[in-house]
């Protein structure tokens, strides 16, 4: 479980902690955006997404759009929604593709019933579990969010949360909220037993109940690890300074293509969508 020490959520509120200064590092941190880059490639695999059509997907707390780029890159559309101005300003500047949407994910969604074919989420659930203000009461935000995304996924997607629980009431906290508002699903562990490479997915069904997909597992732990399955090709993500994707190896290319053949799944050429990007408040 992720340690309580200088936790950012125990910091300062989301729009206030995420200011220009650390909205920065989202586009001049190469570390951080690798690792958010690999976070994302992640998520979208467990969507499990029609190979052969694009689908439009809700990124909650999209930031400064690092998530946007992959799911441009896999030819989808979308639209982000962040509560830190500042981030969406680095998403301006770099010109993402998706819509962006300034908001509280905790006063609930705006969005029309059936709207989203699936929802992605990095590093952002964990924020709804403190109580920023003398109003807020997290069981009721976490349930206000949860109830308001299931109506806008159409029946029988997904949405994917990697998040960084405190302890395992926080987890409970988060999966009774989310059953409560309709959803079934659980939690998807990587790497369960190593202490930096461990992530935690909540993996969450809309309107049917899913297979749960197993977690991954490095190359040196016990094959015999219940309920994983056996992880093979290495991801890598690079990104330049600007925070766009650099462009794609002959290397990049073969092992994405492996990996597609390892899930039993046809080969198609990317497409790209542009959107309009607005920032209104909600």
């Amino acid at each position: 479980m992720a340690s309580s020490c200088r936790r950012p959520e125990h910091m300062a509120p989301p729009e206030i902690f995420y200011n220009e200064e650390e909205a920065k590092k989202y586009s001049h941190n190469s570390r951080m955006i690798e690792i958010q880059s690999q976070m994302s490639e992640r998520a979208v695999e467990l969507l499990n997404l029609p190979e052969d059509q694009p689908c439009f997907l809700l990124d909650v707390g999209c930031g400064s759009g690092l998530s946007g780029d992959y799911l441009s890159e896999e030819g989808h559309c979308w639209v982000g929604v962040d509560i830190s101005t500042a981030m969406l300003d680095v998403a301006l500047d770099r010109e993402v593709e998706g819509d962006l949407v300034l908001g509280d994910m905790g006063e609930g969604l705006p969005f029309r019933p059936g709207t989203f074919d699936g929802c992605i989420s990095i590093s952002a659930l964990q924020w709804l579990c403190n109580a920023d203000k003398k109003t807020h009461s997290p069981p009721k935000r976490l349930y206000t969010f949860f109830s308001t995304l299931y109506s806008s996924l159409s029946r029988g997607a997904r949405a994917v949360f990697q998040l960084y629980p405190e302890n395992s009431e926080q987890l409970e906290l988060i999966t009774s909220q989310a059953m409560k508002a309709g959803f079934s699903g659980g939690m998807v562990v990587d790497y369960p037993n190593s202490t930096k490479a461990k992530k935690f997915f909540l993996c969450l069904f809309a309107g049917f109940s899913g297979t749960l997909p197993k977690g991954l597992v490095s190359e040196t732990v016990d094959r015999d690890v219940p309920n994983q399955v056996q992880f093979t090709g290495q991801r890598s993500r690079f990104k330049n300074m600007k925070g766009k994707s650099a462009k794609k190896g002959k290397d990049w290319v073969l092992e994405k293509k492996e990996r597609r053949r390892r899930q039993g799944r046809e080969v198609r050429a990317d497409t790209k969508y542009t959107a309009r990007q607005r920032r209104p408040h909600f």
